[in-house]
């Protein structure tokens, strides 16, 4: 019998999420880039406009020539968040730009306009997703300048740590 211990596998977190994003360190991306490329997915993911994360992160990424595949990652992880903030910034946003105020728009009220008053509840929405749209750009240069500034020297410390201890079993 051996008396050597396993050790446990990695949870699922671990490996489809902190491990992909490792990996990009250990293939040799750049700290600077790889906290670059999840500062901005992170931003990406929390557009307040449903079904435009993909298309805005794999543009961004293609354009700063970033990697995809962890912007991709990062930005889709981001969706618990952007559908909680997707409401109240819609209600910001509607009262950024002249709409109804905070407390009128519900989703009791916009089920209604869609129901008896089309051209009414495009006006709002409208109205509502631009200023959503406006407000997350005004609040993603502080997200991006601070996921950034956080980031960078952690991922150096980790490339530090990676090329001073064995490699992993599960890399």
């Amino acid at each position: 019998m051996s008396t050597e211990s396993v050790a446990p596998a990695p949870g699922f977190f671990r490996r489809r999420v902190v491990e992909p994003v490792l990996g990009q360190l250990r293939q040799g991306l750049a700290p600077e880039q790889l906290a670059l490329t999840v500062a901005l997915a992170a931003s990406c993911g929390l557009v307040p406009v449903l079904g435009l994360t993909t298309l805005l992160g794999t543009a961004v990424a293609m354009w700063l020539r970033l990697n995809v595949a962890t912007m991709l990652l990062v930005s889709h992880l981001m969706s618990p968040v952007q559908i909680l903030i997707l409401l109240p910034l819609m209600r910001f946003g509607a009262g950024l730009l002249g709409g109804p105020s905070a407390a009128q728009l519900t989703l009791a009220r916009l089920k209604y306009l869609f129901t008896n008053d089309l051209a009414g509840a495009f006006q709002l929405f409208w109205r509502a997703e631009l200023g959503a749209l406006l407000l997350w750009l005004a609040g993603s240069v502080p997200v991006v300048l601070g996921l950034y500034w956080v980031l960078r020297p952690a991922f150096r410390r980790i490339v530090r740590r990676q090329a001073a201890s064995p490699p992993s079993p599960f890399a």
